[in-house]
């Protein structure tokens, strides 16, 4: 996969549903970036691309987010208050790898 830079929501939405279409079971997606870089929008495309109806909110306080409306699972998790592997493994995450 090439280079994509988002001018917008709409682009970054846009990009990750059609991304969505060719996931594949056991794909795995990081994303990295400060609060408001736009990994929300990108998981809200990526999930109505694989045909998820439910609402896509941000897991920043539950950690996780399972969607299982679409044609694969999707877990949505956020490491943001998590400081390393010890915490991930302390709230039981490593489950969804």
């Amino acid at each position: 996969m090439g280079l994509f830079i988002s001018n917008s929501a709409t682009e970054t939405e846009q990009f990750a549903e059609a991304a969505a279409r060719r996931a594949q079971p056991g794909l795995v997606i990081g994303l990295v970036g400060d609060l408001g870089a736009g990994k929300t929008q990108f998981v809200k495309g990526f999930a109505r691309g694989m045909g998820v109806g439910e609402p896509i909110l941000s897991p920043t306080f539950p950690l996780v987010h399972i969607y299982s409306s679409g044609r694969l699972p999707l877990v949505h998790m956020d490491f943001y208050r998590l400081t390393g592997p010890n915490q991930i493994i302390a709230a039981g995450l490593t489950e969804y790898f």
